[in-house]
């Protein structure tokens, strides 16, 4: 017998609010967590971050804290059924040079205790694989739900090497735009909840997922967007949808110039340049490892809502391949959304979720 795989949000730590509802808001107003932080990249220049300035130490410890209070879920001390995957670039990087993941199981066990804890952490793409690999557990029934968190906390390590690669903007990043250049970071932790049991809660279907590795450079991505389409392809061939009945693209969208180049190229040549899509960049920075889960919980609120929210900061076409960039506000009926992620290394991946009826 075939098993059913929902997801579900429990929580949402950005600058933009602690609550699901509060980034509702701010999503409806267009506003963005980015704010310029002076002395805020190398030799002390202003850069945008989007990053919770009241948090003055341990930023990753105190946003994975805030997140799991703020998940209204509970298990069992001892449930064997129940798996943590935490999906994470660097983990809490000011342990190094020790562990940077050593702080993140013992505040997990404070929630869910006895749990098993699973790290994934592959570049900007952790998200997506962290859910993409949640559900492969359960539909494998080596466990019946599994809690996935996306954490990444702002730090000058990566923004100095961002700067290094010339890769971050002067401003509030602009996905897709013609102006756009470079990448804006930010911070925040999202929970998902992974399961085989209808929650009773707002939840949507997991239909398939994906990932492919093109190795077209440590940090650049391929020109063709050969890796993307190979994902894109595997991802509807398991979840059974075609291009026609995908409603909304959740992109990756950093807004460096190779990065959005490439995603337009691949949604070409997947035949869904058409499909309304954004980037949530501007709202968010760029959260590197847990990107793919801020966004993968936005997109089902849109579906919840039945809402496509703009993509801030674009004015004009600045890829080769036009896409529909959604620019206002608008209400549309999402029945299955496209999630997509890029990182370096040449990682791609992809997931697709459909609304319960």
């Amino acid at each position: 017998m075939h098993k059913s795989v929902y997801i579900s949000p429990l929580s949402l730590v950005t600058p933009l609010g602690n609550t699901l509802e509060q980034h509702v808001d701010a999503f409806q107003k267009g506003l963005s967590g980015l704010k310029t932080v002076e002395k805020g990249g190398f030799q002390d220049t202003p850069i945008p971050l989007a990053k919770r300035e009241e948090i003055a130490a341990d930023r990753y410890d105190t946003l994975l804290r805030e997140a799991l209070e703020k998940a209204s879920v509970k298990f069992p001390a001892s449930d064997e059924k129940t798996a943590v995957i935490v999906s994470s670039t660097k983990g809490n990087i000011d342990l190094l040079p020790g562990d940077t993941f050593a702080s993140t199981q013992p505040i997990i066990h404070e929630f869910f205790p006895g749990t098993e804890v699973f790290i994934i952490s592959n570049a900007c793409i952790s998200g997506v694989i962290a859910i993409n690999t949640a559900a492969d557990y359960l539909l494998a029934g080596k466990y019946e739900q599994v809690i996935v968190i996306g954490i990444d906390a702002v730090s000058d390590f990566v923004s100095y090497g961002f700067q290094s690669l010339f890769a971050l903007s002067s401003e509030a990043c602009k996905p897709f735009d013609k102006s756009r250049n470079g990448t804006s970071l930010g911070e925040g932790c999202g929970i998902v909840l992974v399961s085989t049991q209808k929650p009773e809660d707002f939840a949507v279907l997991y239909k398939g997922g994906s990932s492919s590795n093109d190795a077209n450079h440590i940090s650049g991505p391929s020109r063709t967007g050969e890796g993307l389409v190979r994902s894109i392809e595997k991802t509807l061939k398991r979840s059974g949808v075609s291009t026609s009945e995908i409603d909304f693209i959740s992109a990756h969208g950093t807004a460096t110039v190779f990065n959005d180049e490439m995603e337009s190229i691949a949604f070409g040549r997947t035949n869904l340049n058409q499909v309304p899509l954004n980037s949530m960049k501007g709202y968010f920075g760029h959260t590197l490892g847990a990107a793919g889960i801020l966004e993968t919980i936005m997109s089902i609120i849109s579906m919840e809502k039945s809402m496509l929210f703009p993509n801030l900061g674009f004015q004009e076409t600045g890829t080769s391949i036009p896409l529909n960039i959604i620019q206002k506000l608008q209400s549309k009926e999402l029945k299955t959304v496209l999630k997509t992620a890029s990182g370096f290394g040449g990682g791609n991946a992809s997931l697709i979720l459909e609304k319960l009826p």
